[in-house]
């Protein structure tokens, strides 16, 4: 795909540089901001609400939040701790919202990243696969949000704690407890909830 010179130039810089572009009303600094973490916004939207639509819907949500509030955004702080604080809370109250919801579909390939143990190698066929993204549906909205974004976004405890401004040991805990509940609904045994990435903790 070819990119002009305007474009090409605006990939080169840092966020900081577009968050002022945007402040003076630049919309192509809006366009490269979004091209550059549209990904980490969806998959987090998806993660917590299950949902594709509604992800891609709250997608375009935040970054209609990024361009009303430029004039708010510190370009002196690192703008992807404020993109994930804005999509989590957008999507909580999504979820909030809803009666039912639907299996995540892409939860067990975001969980198996690169990882040589996975849940997705845990599941040996469809169905415990199925169960498994059950599971991660199950879980308590508090404990899917840090689950999501310490496990497939691959955030510190100390980021986490800071994007949902609790303390890092309320973090451990709805991490530890998120395990545990997968551990019981999975039927999973110590060792093989071990080979589970970093046993989310």
């Amino acid at each position: 795909m070819y990119y002009g010179p305007k474009k090409l130039e605006l990939n080169r810089q840092n966020n900081r540089d577009l968050v002022l572009q945007l402040q003076k009303g630049d919309l192509e600094s809006l366009g490269a901001l979004y091209d550059r973490h549209n990904r980490m916004v969806y998959r987090t939207a998806l993660g917590i609400t299950g949902d594709t639509e509604a992800a891609a819907d709250l997608l375009q949500e935040v970054f209609l939040r990024v361009h009303r509030a430029a004039e708010r955004i510190d370009p002196e702080r690192p703008l992807e701790p404020w993109l994930y604080r804005v999509t989590t809370n957008l999507a909580c109250t999504w979820v909030k919202r809803q009666r039912w919801m639907r299996p995540i579909e892409e939860i067990a390939e975001w969980l198996a990243g690169d990882s040589r143990h996975s849940p997705a190698q845990v599941a040996e066929n469809t169905e415990t696969s199925q169960q498994i993204k059950q599971a991660i549906t199950a879980l308590p909205l508090s404990q899917r949000t840090v689950i999501v974004m310490y496990y497939i976004n691959d955030l510190s405890l100390q980021n986490i704690s800071e994007v949902l401004d609790v303390p890092v040991g309320t973090v451990k805990s709805r991490l530890h407890y998120g395990r545990q509940a997968l551990k019981r609904q999975l039927g999973l045994n110590g060792a093989a909830l071990a080979d589970i990435r970093y046993e989310f903790t």
